[in-house]
């Protein structure tokens, strides 16, 4: 991502927004129903804080966010349209009968933006002004989007144009108000952006790189997880060198739905994050030589989180037949984040989100086999950053 000391030039930002730009499609319908959903979120924000003043206490850096949702999808729309950002900036205090091409170029977010407002604090309330000024930027936005609906914009590059350069305006103006630059809400969305979907994806170094030898976890290894009976009741047993491990399951539910076969999931987290108080309980692996570590990120609390981030996770995908058929940039980007606001203060928050997807879903891809199967091997490669799922030999 661009990090320039001078500030955060509106083409370079056009240039990190399309890298995201992952739909085949090419027309201006997608964004322009992203961009008019994101302003209706910016809307909600206000709305949430009006609704509860005193609990919504996300409303400061949502809003920021939130407007730069809206400046990725409208730098998405202008970049369909054939539109540099620079030339709808260059061009917002002029009629398109003196529109200049190719004048901005060099033109900064900050620019946009008075001095005085670059420099203020973001408003802890949404002020009248701010209110009207959303209402403004999204009457702008339901005019570009009834322009597309009746063909207006077809050909038409002026037309888009005019709408884009208002938009920017209402834009401009909204930030002013709150209290927000226009430049810090485009260095978040792009940290966002390659948060979710870097173009140079690199794995972060092990948790425990730095931890004694017979304190790690093991480089690669592997579980045998099946269900056998006892006294007329199924159980889910596991397996490690053939030793068995961790205590018999069952679903804990009223309705069966194969919950038994869940640490697939922790064993995922410990071969993608290298993260999993799970299974450092299960193999006895705590980092007991580091007192702070072995309380903190080792503890029973830190394993509570990872429990309910596994339940949380499989009772959203539950309803989307437990993400079969998902690939890497197909998961919720919701889920994402309320995974990570429920690792915060602890090691896997610095994960990238990416990183977390493919652990959650090497985790299901695994739960899924068990499902069907009954019985699996898992080898947990944390080299490779993989669970690889096979099968278990009956007579094992």
């Amino acid at each position: 991502m661009i990090n320039s000391p001078a500030g955060l030039k509106l083409s370079d930002y056009q240039t990190e927004a399309l890298k995201a730009d992952k739909s085949p499609d090419t027309s201006l319908a997608f964004p322009l129903l992203g961009l008019f959903g994101e302003a209706g979120s910016l809307l909600s924000v206000v709305k949430k804080k009006q609704r509860d003043r005193a609990a919504y206490l996300g409303y400061a850096p949502n809003v920021t966010e939130e407007l730069g949702d809206v400046l990725w999808y409208f730098a998405i729309v202008a970049s369909r349209g054939g539109i540099a950002l620079s030339d709808i900036a260059n061009n917002l205090n002029r009629g398109f009968s003196d529109w200049q091409d190719g004048g901005g170029q060099e033109l900064l977010f900050r620019a946009l933006q008075s001095s005085s407002s670059s420099s203020s604090v973001i408003r802890d309330q949404p002020t009248p002004e701010f209110e009207n000024t959303l209402l403004e930027l999204a009457g702008e936005i339901g005019a570009i989007v009834s322009d597309q609906q009746t063909g207006r914009l077809n050909g038409n590059q002026a037309a888009l144009k005019g709408r884009l350069v208002a938009i920017m305006r209402a834009l401009v103006k909204a930030a002013d108000e709150a209290g927000v630059t226009l430049e810090a809400a485009a260095e978040g969305n792009l940290r966002k952006i390659f948060d979710r979907w870097p173009t140079n994806p690199k794995y972060p170094d092990p948790f425990d790189k730095d931890a004694l030898k017979n304190e790690q976890l093991p480089r690669e290894f592997t579980i045998d997880i099946f269900e056998r009976e006892v006294r007329g009741q199924v159980y889910v047993f596991q397996q490690c060198n053939g030793i068995n491990i961790g205590d018999r399951l069952t679903d804990n539910a009223i309705e069966p739905d194969d919950y038994r076969f869940h640490d697939a999931f922790h064993y995922a987290y410990g071969a993608v994050l290298t993260w999993s108080p799970v299974m450092r309980a299960l193999l006895r692996l705590k980092r007991k030589s580091d007192p702070l570590i072995d309380e903190a990120e080792d503890g029973a609390r830190a394993l509570l989180i990872e429990e309910g981030i596994a339940s949380w996770i499989f009772g959203q995908a539950k309803r989307l037949d437990f993400f079969a058929g998902m690939k890497s940039g197909d998961l919720s980007f919701d889920i994402l984040k309320t995974v990570r606001q429920f690792v915060a203060g602890y090691e896997p928050e610095r994960c990238p989100l990416w990183v977390w997807e493919k652990a959650i879903l090497q985790g299901f891809d695994a739960f899924r086999f068990l499902k069907e199967n009954r019985r699996a091997r898992l080898r947990i490669d944390l080299e490779q950053r993989q669970l690889i799922v096979g099968e278990l030999p009956h007579d094992t």
